[in-house]
């Protein structure tokens, strides 16, 4: 085990720390003041984008190993950069928090339960790549056990967690991007060989992924700014989670390339999205239309506080 496989998952379990000092049991209880929104966020991201990935998988005609790894990621919840993206453009980033926790708490058994399903399609025969019970545990405790010490913290030192979330918060994306850097210069001729096949399928499942996270929800009549948290959270899938499973956990580093090249591509694409996205509901709003078939209402007509974005 090198240095990467260790650090990996201590810079995962700080971000799902930075997390759970957010967290309170409110948090868990709003979703039911947003059911068309948590159902529709829901709905897309544990069956709609498996499902879409799925399909590109075949489209792209990945090997084995990758397809898997999209698999993986596919079925990774959201991650720490929607909160951000959410707030920049607007988006009901309370709603943001409580999909971030529901889909956490949920991705202990659907990871799991999608990554041997694809196991068992695309790689039929090799057992190496099963992710039996003591497996699921290590997920378990990686990606759990942050965030209910995080909201221990929180409930028994509320003044401490304050003190705390923000350094947290700015430690796991500095750490986030270093080892980001750091996997992609330890992979580089693994990357090489396969960037190609890989850019053009996380390209196309990211921006699906953004554009069904707004879609949907509008469809589901929600408000604007309840679907631009729903487009973020499921477009920014927690490809540290993907990573840190498939190399410390399942022991493949291939098969955590299309987190990786996930992370590089979908960032700045989230951020040219956002930017669109803002600039047609603002002209949606002077002009009064319909947005995705959905009247526009007292909560999508917040006006601009930012340069292109919805205000909060």
């Amino acid at each position: 085990m090198d240095l990467m496989d260790l650090a990996l998952p201590a810079a995962l379990g700080i971000i799902m720390l930075g997390l759970g000092l957010g967290l309170t049991v409110t948090d868990f209880r709003r979703i039911a003041r947003h059911p068309r929104a948590v159902l529709a966020a829901l709905l897309t991201q544990l069956i709609v984008l498996p499902s879409i990935c799925f399909g590109l998988v075949y489209l792209f005609d990945l090997p084995p190993v990758l397809a898997v790894g999209m698999m993986l990621l596919s079925a990774a919840p959201g991650g720490p950069g929607a909160n951000l993206y959410s707030h920049l453009f607007g988006g009901d980033v309370a709603l943001n928090v409580s999909l971030t926790a529901i889909n956490s708490v949920l991705a202990i058994v659907t990871m799991p339960l999608i990554y041997n399903l694809s196991a068992a399609h695309f790689a039929a025969g090799d057992e190496t790549l099963g992710l039996q019970f003591g497996k699921a545990l290590e997920v378990f405790a990686i990606v759990l056990l942050p965030v209910f010490v995080g909201m221990l913290v929180r409930r028994a030192r509320p003044g401490v967690a304050a003190r705390l979330e923000r350094p947290v918060r700015i430690a796991s994306m500095v750490v986030l991007a270093v080892l980001i850097v750091g996997s992609v210069l330890q992979n580089l001729e693994l990357l090489r060989e396969n960037f190609g096949r890989l850019a053009g399928i996380t390209a196309v499942f990211g921006l699906v992924n953004l554009l069904l996270g707004y879609l949907v929800p509008r469809l589901a009549r929600t408000t604007s700014r309840e679907a631009i948290a729903c487009s973020f959270e499921i477009g920014l899938h927690n490809a540290v989670m993907a990573i840190v499973i498939a190399r410390s956990v399942i022991g493949s580093e291939e098969m955590a390339l299309p987190g990786g090249v996930y992370t590089v591509i979908q960032m700045p694409m989230a951020l040219v999205f956002g930017v669109v996205l803002s600039r047609i509901l603002r002209r949606g709003r002077a002009r009064g239309v319909l947005v995705a078939g959905t009247p526009l209402g007292r909560g999508d007509a917040a006006g601009v506080s930012r340069v292109g974005a919805p205000s909060a």
